[in-house]
């Protein structure tokens, strides 16, 4: 039996009022990178695509337009060395974040089910295992959960949010290998995939989920999850999509026809333009690079460690404290952070800083942050914790 809302864990964004509140009190002014909403221009032939298809009086279809089916297709062989999906393994969704919230209700989990997800995750999949009435798991142990019939779903995320860790191909290759000998679906969130930084990942891309050397030569029993809001601009959108094994695409499917969870056609046209045009994809990139660097630097001079980082949009940074302190010593440079533990107790030491503001914000973060030499004033840890 699903949970209502009032039994789920408070909002954790919630939390972080006061040190919003302080980090906007700086005299040069807020910058957040608490959050990866993307800052950046739609690309013109995105935004020229949705103006063209505007006109759009009647109702779109859940199972959306051949055109999009038929380009997410072609985008997993040109960019993710997927080979061979058919338009009927593939499925428009409304961003992502739903897909991740509802899925485990759309495969039918409830009570006495196991929904496994990674030790340091997102919320939502420990939220998506609740309202179905099943019981998550947080750990990245194989051991943990193989054999047991109990698990239904075991959730991916690679690249990581919030680590930005990269999963290999072997290790990939084991969680679907355990998952199919239970009989439990894999399914992967790969939203950061286009934004790898370190090697192999730049030269040879992220593993997919469904590349054959980590499923073999069928799809059956996984999925992967991609979203457009970060490679493209496209987060005001909420273009994405699921694919992989046509008999999960399809039970999916008949859910959300149900539900009414359809990707407006001006959005799925839009959205069929950015898949195919790979050059906004490598500027956007570009872009985040270069203030990752920038951002990189400053806070090693402030005496932070990066770990890993590989991918995405987000820097896992820590100074071997309870990350609430490292919270309010960058709210007091006004600058606004994620605390690590919104992310799992494993995350209680470290924070995650976004790539997602400005040029002109990221280098006044950067002054900030370098200026400080590694010193620590906390006013805003303090003020919380007051009171």
């Amino acid at each position: 039996m699903g949970l209502f809302p009032h039994a789920l864990p408070d909002f954790p964004w919630d939390s972080l009022a006061p040190y919003l509140e302080t980090a906007s009190a700086h005299p040069g002014g807020l910058v957040n990178l608490s959050v990866g909403t993307p800052v950046d221009s739609t690309p013109a032939v995105v935004q020229e695509v949705l103006a063209d298809t505007a006109d759009a009086p009647g109702y779109p279809t859940t199972q959306g337009t051949s055109e999009f089916r038929e380009a997410v297709a072609a985008w997993f062989e040109r960019r993710r060395g997927v080979a061979g999906l058919g338009p009927e393994a593939v499925l428009p969704t409304v961003g992502s974040k739903e897909l991740v919230g509802l899925l485990p209700a759309m495969l039918g989990l409830g009570q006495g089910d196991i929904v496994v997800h990674p030790a340091t995750a997102y919320p939502t999949y420990d939220v998506g295992a609740r309202l179905a009435g099943a019981t998550p798991v947080a750990t990245d142990d194989v051991a943990v959960w193989e054999g047991n019939r109990a698990v239904k779903l075991v959730w991916v995320n690679s690249p990581s949010n919030p680590t930005g860790a990269v999963a290999t191909t072997a290790h990939l290759a084991a969680i679907v290998a355990a998952a199919r000998s239970i009989g439990a679906v894999v399914a992967s969130d790969e939203c950061y995939a286009e934004l790898a930084w370190t090697e192999p990942f730049v030269e040879s891309g992220v593993p997919s989920i469904l590349d054959p050397a980590v499923c073999g030569a069928s799809h059956a029993g996984v999925i992967a999850a991609y979203s457009l809001s970060k490679q493209s601009n496209l987060a005001g959108y909420r273009a994405a999509f699921v694919a992989g094994d046509p008999a999960l695409i399809k039970q999916v499917l008949e859910t959300r026809k149900h539900i009414g969870l359809m990707m407006p056609t001006p959005v799925q046209a839009a959205a069929t333009a950015a898949l195919r045009d790979d050059s906004h994809v490598v500027a956007q990139r570009e872009r985040y690079r270069l203030r990752r660097r920038h951002l990189w630097d400053a806070l090693q001079v402030a005496g932070f460690r990066i770990d890993h980082s590989d991918a995405g949009l987000y820097l896992w940074a820590t100074r071997d404290e309870d990350c609430w302190e490292t919270v309010g010593f960058l709210a007091d440079l006004g600058i606004l952070v994620a605390p690590g533990s919104f992310y799992g107790v494993t995350g209680s030491h470290h924070v995650r800083v976004a790539l997602t503001a400005t040029d002109e914000r990221i280098e006044a973060a950067c002054e900030r942050i370098a200026s400080t030499g590694g010193r620590n004033t906390s006013a805003a840890t303090r003020l919380a914790k007051d009171g």
